[in-house]
């Protein structure tokens, strides 16, 4: 048996454990695999003689694993509604609830998730069981 360890910054979250687990454990000769969204990474205990590392880092990469997260990040430089960008921030403070800050911005439906998540794509219809 052989062991590999995969920095995988894309992984952030649980659907993305479920997904990686699912898709490694469908790779012949793969026998166990510890994903890990809190430390994101992934090992993948495996029989050289069915599957090498490369084919593992390879099946990673390809679903976007192994590139770096493109989560957003908050810049803490207050944005206002511009006619360019169409972004918009409201930020309040009152007085009974002290320091709140409050922020919507209208994002328009393009057919595709709004935010980066590797192996995971659009649901275009719903199975009712």
């Amino acid at each position: 048996m052989q062991k590999s360890i995969f920095n995988a910054p894309a992984l952030y979250g649980d659907h993305h454990v479920t997904e990686v687990r699912r898709l490694l454990f469908a790779v012949d000769g793969v026998t166990d695999v510890y994903a890990s969204s809190a430390f994101r990474m992934v090992e993948v205990s495996f029989d050289e003689s069915k599957v090498t590392h490369d084919v593992l880092m390879k099946t990673l990469d390809d679903l976007g694993y192994l590139n770096d997260s493109l989560l957003m990040m908050e810049t803490g430089v207050a944005a206002q509604r511009t006619e360019a960008d169409g972004h918009f921030r409201h930020t309040a403070t009152y007085e009974t609830v002290k320091k709140t800050v409050s922020f919507a911005q209208t994002v328009p439906y393009s057919g595709r998730p709004l935010w980066n998540c590797p192996g995971m794509g659009v649901v275009s219809k719903m199975d009712e069981e």
